[in-house]
């Protein structure tokens, strides 16, 4: 492996508005599954990588996740306040100065990937190279515990990306990805989301957009129903 990001950012501004009542009185990624709460699943993948410093970004219920992650010793955690919703790619801009200007994780604090015979981010390492802007880990629809869409991408033989405008995907996003700092170069605006910045990465020729396939489980937390069944199933 040629590079291996040393920062990382986790998304964790988000109402969870799908999952109340629980996220009445704590933020999305704060919910506990099997005894462990998502977010810290996905911090101690980064830990675990080496990765030492993460900034995660708040907006809802904000004290009470910072005092949450404030109690980690490792990795060491940087706090992006958010005064209004900027969305995943204003979040990620607006974190930018926090994360330097090597490529990055980007992980959402609200879903569940697990390792498979290769650990997830050194799988994304490896396939990372300096012509890519943006890499996306996928999952294939079939085996996507909880998750019932039609899925986001298909890929081609290069790892390529494929969108279509109707019908399904044999694959979907996982919520983890690399970025690199120099795609938000031509946003001006303060508040969007990251698929403005997917869709420049993929319009380029050739495309600075690849996809790569996860080799272990992930699971898609969307309601309080969901979450109980994942509780039973990492459980059992």
């Amino acid at each position: 492996m040629s590079f291996f990001p040393k920062k990382a950012m986790i998304l964790a501004a988000g109402l969870g508005q799908r999952m109340r009542p629980l996220t009445l009185t704590v933020p999305k990624p704060m919910i506990e599954v099997a005894g462990r709460s998502m977010i810290d699943r996905a911090l101690d993948h980064l830990e675990s990588a080496g990765i030492g410093e993460v900034v995660v970004n708040t907006a809802y219920l904000a004290d009470i996740l910072e005092a949450h992650l404030e109690k980690r010793s490792h990795p060491s955690i940087i706090f992006s306040r958010e005064d209004e919703p900027l969305e995943t790619g204003g979040g990620v801009k607006n974190a930018l100065p926090l994360l330097g200007d090597k490529p990055f994780f980007v992980i959402n604090g609200d879903v569940i990937c697990m390792n498979g015979d290769v650990p997830y981010l050194e799988q994304m390492a490896d396939a990372w190279s300096d012509e890519l802007d943006v890499l996306l880990l996928l999952h294939p629809v079939k085996d996507a515990f909880g998750y019932e869409g039609k899925g986001d991408f298909d890929l081609d033989e290069n790892s390529n990306l494929i969108r279509k405008p109707t019908g399904s995907h044999a694959y979907v996003f996982t919520g983890i990805q690399i970025l690199h700092p120099r795609t938000f170069d031509t946003v001006n605006e303060r508040v969007f989301s990251l698929n403005r910045i997917y869709a420049a990465a993929m319009s380029q020729i050739p495309a600075r957009m690849k996809g790569i396939v996860h080799t272990g489980e992930w699971l898609h937390i969307g309601d309080p129903e969901t979450k109980i069944r994942a509780d039973q199933y990492l459980r059992a």
